[in-house]
C-alpha cells in the first residue's frame, strides 16, 4: 500500500523527508550498495526499495506526515507518521527498525549499523523505536533538588568546573537493574537523541534550543556531582524518566534538532556563583503538572 492511501485525507496536507545512513558496526565504515526496503510500520507492501551510495547514504525521500498543527498545541493524535526499515547486504546480518517518526516539515535521519556476518546462518537484528515522550505513557520524573550538595574536596567532584565530556555512559533501565546495558555514548550523540525522544523537531528554533539547554544542564549536573558514581553505579545517567531523560538507543533524530545542538552543546543552565549546572526538570504540562519547573 502507497503511503498516499495508507492515510486518512487529513493525513495528505503535510510531508516530512527521511535519509538512511548504513554502516558497519565494528569498523564504523560505510555500506554502498546495502538494499532498504521501506514500509508503513504495520503494513508489508514496501513502499520504496532503496540503495546506499558510496557514503552509505540513501537519498532523502518525501513521505506523507500528519498536519504540522498536531504537534504545535497538545493533542491525542500522533503527530507523526511511523515507518520500518528493512536493511540487508551480503557479508552482514540483517537489520529491521520499527517505529522510525517521521513529523512534518523536517528531516528524519536514521543509522543503520549491521553487524558482520559470522555464520551461515543469518539473524535479523529488530530495534523497535516507543512513542516520543510527549505523546507516550512514561513514569513522570520523580523531583530533586536542582541543585546537589557538594560533598568536600575528598568526595566524588573530582573538577573545579564542569567539563563537556566527549562520551556519556547510559544505563538502559532504572538505576538499580543490574540487567540493563550501559551505552557509551558521543556526548552530542546523546543530547541530539534525547531531543527527538522528548520534544518534536517541529517547534519553533528558539523553543528547541531552550529545551537543550535544559537537557544538556541536566546531564551535566549528573555528570559534574558524579550523581550515580557516588552510589556506586557504573554510568552517568539512567533512559527512565523517572529518574532521568529519555534515551532510545539506535533510534532516529532530526537534522534540524542535530544542527541545533551542534550550534550549543557546550552550554549549560547554572546561577551566578553556583559551581555545578543546574539539575533542569521539566515537564509536558499537560499530562503531568510540575509546579516550580520548567514545562514544554
Amino acid at each position: 500500500m502507497s503511503p498516499q492511501n495508507r492515510y486518512p485525507e487529513m493525513y495528505r496536507q503535510d510531508q516530512g523527508k527521511l535519509s538512511i545512513s548504513v554502516r558497519a558496526q565494528e569498523q564504523f565504515i560505510p555500506i554502498e550498495d546495502a538494499e532498504v526496503l521501506l514500509k508503513a510500520t504495520g503494513e508489508e507492501a514496501p513502499i520504496e526499495v532503496l540503495k546506499t551510495d558510496r557514503s552509505g547514504q540513501t537519498e532523502t525521500i518525501d513521505l506523507p506526515a500528519p498536519p504540522l498543527e498536531w504537534s504545535l498545541e497538545p493533542t491525542e493524535n500522533k503527530p507523526y507518521a511511523e515507518y520500518t526499515i528493512e536493511v540487508r547486504r551480503a557479508g552482514f546480518e540483517p537489520l529491521i527498525v520499527e517505529g522510525i517518526q517521521v513529523l512534518p516539515n523536517t528531516v528524519a535521519l536514521q543509522d543503520a549499523k549491521l553487524p558482520l556476518q559470522r555464520n551461515l546462518t543469518r539473524q535479523e537484528n529488530i530495534v523497535i523505536i516507543p512513542p516520543n515522550v510527549l505523546y507516550g505513557n512514561y513514569p513522570p520524573k520523580i523531583p530533586e533538588a536542582a541543585v546537589k550538595p557538594e560533598p568536600p574536596a575528598t568526595g566524588y567532584i573530582v573538577l573545579d568546573q564542569p567539563v563537556i565530556p566527549e562520551f556519556i555512559i547510559v544505563h538502559d533501565g532504572v538505576p538499580d537493574d543490574p540487567s540493563a546495558p550501559n551505552y557509551y555514548v558521543p556526548y552530542k550523540d546523546y543530547l541530539k537523541n534525547v531531543a527527538s525522544s522528548e520534544i518534536y523537531a517541529t517547534w519553533p528554533i528558539e523553543t528547541i534550543r531552550a529545551n537543550i539547554l535544559a537537557i544538556s544542564s541536566f546531564a551535566l549536573n549528573r555528570i559534574f556531582t558524579e550523581w550515580y558514581r557516588g552510589k556506586g553505579k557504573n554510568f552517568n545517567i539512567t533512559t527512565s524518566t523517572a529518574y532521568d531523560q529519555k534515551y532510545v538507543h539506535n533510534r532516529n533524530i532530526y537534522r534540524e534538532i542535530s544542527q541545533i545542538v551542534d550550534e550549543i552543546f557546550t552550554n549549560y543552565v547554572t546561577r551566578p556563583g553556583l559551581r555545578q549546572p543546574l539539575l533542569t526538570q521539566y515537564c509536558d504540562g499537560v499530562k503531568a503538572q510540575c509546579p516550580n519547573w520548567m514545562t514544554q
